[in-house]
C-alpha cells in the first residue's frame, strides 16, 4: 500500500472529516478524497460511510485505521529517538500519573527540572486510567503498583500509607480522636469509594466506615480532598508523603492506616535510551531522596 495514502487516510480517519484532515495536511478538500479514493479502489473496500455530518468508518476502515494508528505511534517513538541529543535535553516528554501523585506531589517539584533543562516540554496526563506505554499513549509513567508488561523498564521509587490528616485549628475546635470508635463525632473527608482508586485506600475508607460515620465529603481525588481539609470541613484520608510538603498537618490516629501502596516508574524498552527519559527519571529519584531524608530528620524531631 502506498504509504502517503495512508497517511492521508489516517488523518481523515482521525479527524472525521476530509476538510479538517487538509488543513491538517496542507491539502484541498479534493485532493484528500482522491487519494482516500484511489487506496478504496486499491484495496477494494469502502472505508468510510459519507453522512452529512460527516465520515464514519466502516468495519474494514476500523480495522485498517487500527493498523495506521499503531504504525503512527512507532513512528513517533522512533522520532523521538532520532531526536534525542546525546548531551542535550529538550522536545516534548509525555509524562503519566494518578490525579493525586500528580497534582500533590510531582507538580509541584517540577519547577527544579524546567530550571535545570529549560528546553524540555512536558505534557502531564493525569488520570486514574491506566496509560498503554508500548503502545506510545505515554513515554513514562508514575504508577500505585508494578506494571505488568514485560517489554517495560521500571523502577521502584517508594511506598506510600493512606493516613488521617486534619489541620490544628479544626482539632482544637472539634477535638483530637483517641481512638476509631471517636471517629462518628467528625465528618471523614476521603476519595468517593466509587471512583478509581488503588485498592489499600478504598480498603481503609470501607474500615473507617464501620465507626458509625454520620458526615461525610466525598470527592473524586485527592486534590479536592486535601482542600477540604485546609478549610477546616474534618478529618481526611489522605497519602503520607503530604506531611513533608504540609508540615502543619496533623497526624490523626497514627496507628491507622492503609497497607503499603509501591510507587513504580515505567517506560517502553524502546525508550530506554532517550535523554528526556533519563533527565526526568534522575529528576525523580533524586526528590525522592530529598523527600526520604526531610522524612527521617521529621520522624526524630518528633520523637
Amino acid at each position: 500500500m502506498d504509504w502517503d495514502k495512508l497517511r492521508i487516510f489516517h488523518a481523515v480517519a482521525d479527524a472525521g472529516s476530509l476538510t479538517h484532515a487538509g488543513d491538517q495536511l496542507h491539502l484541498s478538500q479534493s485532493a484528500v478524497s482522491r487519494q482516500v479514493r484511489a487506496l478504496e479502489e486499491s484495496l477494494n473496500v469502502t472505508l468510510f460511510h459519507r453522512h452529512a455530518r460527516g465520515l464514519i468508518l466502516t468495519e474494514q476502515g476500523e480495522l485498517l485505521f487500527d493498523a495506521t494508528r499503531a504504525m503512527m505511534k512507532r513512528l513517533d517513538a522512533a522520532t523521538a529517538r532520532i531526536r534525542d541529543s546525546e548531551e542535550e535535553v529538550f522536545g516534548e516528554l509525555r509524562v503519566t500519573t494518578t490525579i493525586g501523585f500528580g497534582t500533590l506531589w510531582l507538580a509541584p517539584r517540577l519547577p527544579k527540572l524546567f530550571e535545570k533543562y529549560p528546553d524540555l516540554n512536558i505534557d502531564l496526563m493525569l488520570e486514574e486510567r491506566v496509560l498503554d506505554l508500548p503502545m506510545r499513549e505515554a513515554d513514562v509513567a508514575i504508577r500505585m503498583k508494578e506494571p505488568s508488561q514485560a517489554d517495560l523498564i521500571r523502577k521502584r521509587l517508594m511506598s506510600v500509607h493512606m493516613c488521617l490528616f486534619a489541620t490544628p485549628e479544626y482539632l482544637q475546635e472539634n477535638g483530637t480522636p483517641q481512638e476509631q470508635k471517636d471517629l462518628s463525632n467528625h465528618r471523614i473527608l476521603c476519595q468517593n469509594p466509587r471512583s478509581a482508586q488503588v485498592g489499600a485506600a478504598a480498603t481503609l475508607v470501607a474500615e473507617l466506615m464501620t465507626n458509625d460515620v454520620t458526615s461525610m465529603l466525598t470527592v473524586n481525588n485527592y486534590f479536592g480532598v486535601l482542600q477540604g481539609v485546609l478549610h477546616n470541613i474534618g478529618i481526611g484520608v489522605l497519602p503520607d508523603y503530604l506531611s513533608r510538603d504540609f508540615p502543619d498537618l496533623v497526624r490523626v490516629l497514627p496507628d491507622v492506616h492503609s497497607v503499603e501502596v509501591p510507587v513504580f516508574l515505567a517506560y517502553p524498552e524502546e525508550l530506554r535510551h532517550s535523554q528526556r527519559i533519563a533527565a526526568f527519571r534522575d529528576f525523580v529519584q533524586e526528590e525522592i531522596v530529598i523527600y526520604r531524608k526531610t522524612m527521617k530528620a521529621q520522624s526524630l524531631t518528633s520523637a
